[in-house]
């Protein structure tokens, strides 16, 4: 979210929705591919389970590695944007400007221990940071409409909001939650479809309200600045919020926003190291993973300048290809009677694929 209207700026408001209601839909799709396939194969199994068998080595080993460098890339552009927020911070605090490399070994410290700690800890700190996020968000959105330009809305340029088209994919990757939600609601397969498109639903009407509220109140040049510098929308919309007190919740909207998906993506990350490496399940071990965990992308933010966006749409292709690709390839290998083995099924299958491909290529032009 902080993203989004940064990098779809230049392309404009209603270009960007038709982005947002494709892209929804493919996810969609691809969502409806993973169920279709965790209840034809039964069991409790997670994306990985399922790759293997309907993939074989090849499969299981694709998702894994592209798991992971999706998680690395999610790290590394979340770091990258928590860190001048910790700094402004801690300056506000102690009236003292730490230098802005230190943030980024503080912060993994920080959270390190808290996700050492295991999931019981992260949960609790996690639902603290949530009612903020959703205190901040509301505030901030009503905030809006007092400094709207409808006008700044009709300006559009087509073939540079395609360039957002991986960041935006991104903001629709949820099912690797599928296969959990699959036994939590006892397979039933109608209230299932309902919860999926129903579920992704909400995040897209949050983001398009947020897309409207951006796109007309902060004019386009700031938002290019934004761009160039890597830094969130929150950053230019601070600078036309005229009173201290809607900086200060424009600000904590940028930090909850961030922390609440640093400490999930952590979380996860952590864990599948731990279960991947065969690490021991006490201090040592947990320790180890943390470690793992943070000290690549802390790479990629020493060693890159604009982390932030570089690492996003970088977290776009491994979307399409692991949340896109990898399901699209599981239901081909459905026969008749399948719904997927048919005309209708095949050109759905296909359209997805061409799709995806589409995005890791603009992702590839974007970067080469």
């Amino acid at each position: 979210m902080l993203a989004l209207p940064v990098k779809t700026g230049s392309g404009g408001f209603f270009p960007s929705l038709m982005l947002f209601v494709v892209l929804w839909g493919v996810m969609l799709a691809t969502a409806y591919f993973l169920l279709d396939v965790n209840l034809k194969l039964k069991g409790e199994l997670n994306l990985f389970s399922m790759a293997a068998k309907m993939l074989g080595p090849i499969g299981k080993w694709s998702a894994c590695v592209l798991y992971v460098l999706l998680l690395y890339a999610l790290l590394a552009a979340y770091l990258s944007a928590c860190s001048p927020l910790f700094v402004q911070g801690i300056e506000l605090l102690l009236s003292w400007r730490m230098p802005d490399a230190w943030s980024f070994f503080i912060l993994p410290m920080l959270f390190g221990c808290t996700i050492s700690l295991g999931i019981a800890s992260v949960d609790y700190v996690n639902r603290i940071l949530m009612l903020g996020l959703l205190v901040s968000y509301v505030l901030l959105i009503g905030a809006l409409p007092g400094h709207m330009d409808l006008s700044r809305l009709m300006s559009y340029d087509m073939a540079k909001s395609f360039t957002a088209a991986p960041l935006i994919l991104t903001a629709f990757g949820y099912h690797i939650i599928i296969p959990t939600l699959t036994t939590y609601m006892h397979h039933q397969v109608s209230l299932l479809r309902k919860a999926l498109w129903i579920g992704s639903l909400i995040p897209l009407v949050v983001c398009v309200l947020w897309q409207l509220g951006i796109l007309a109140a902060v004019p386009k040049a700031l938002l290019l600045d934004a761009l160039v510098q890597g830094v969130p929308a929150t950053t230019p919309l601070e600078s036309l919020l005229k009173t201290t007190w809607m900086q200060g919740i424009s600000s904590f909207f940028a930090f909850f926003a961030l922390v609440t998906s640093f400490l999930g993506v952590s979380l996860s990350l952590s864990d599948f190291l731990i279960d991947a490496l065969s690490l021991k399940k006490g201090w040592e071990g947990r320790l180890l993973a943390t470690l793992l965990t943070f000290i690549p992308p802390l790479f990629v933010l020493l060693s890159c300048t604009n982390a932030f966006y570089f690492a996003l749409d970088y977290a776009g292709a491994f979307v399409a290809l692991l949340l896109g690709v990898l399901p699209a390839c599981m239901v081909l290998r459905f026969k008749r009677p399948s719904w997927y083995a048919k005309k209708r099924g095949r050109i759905l299958i296909i359209s997805v694929l061409l799709i995806m491909g589409i995005v890791v290529g603009i992702d590839l032009a974007m970067h080469f």
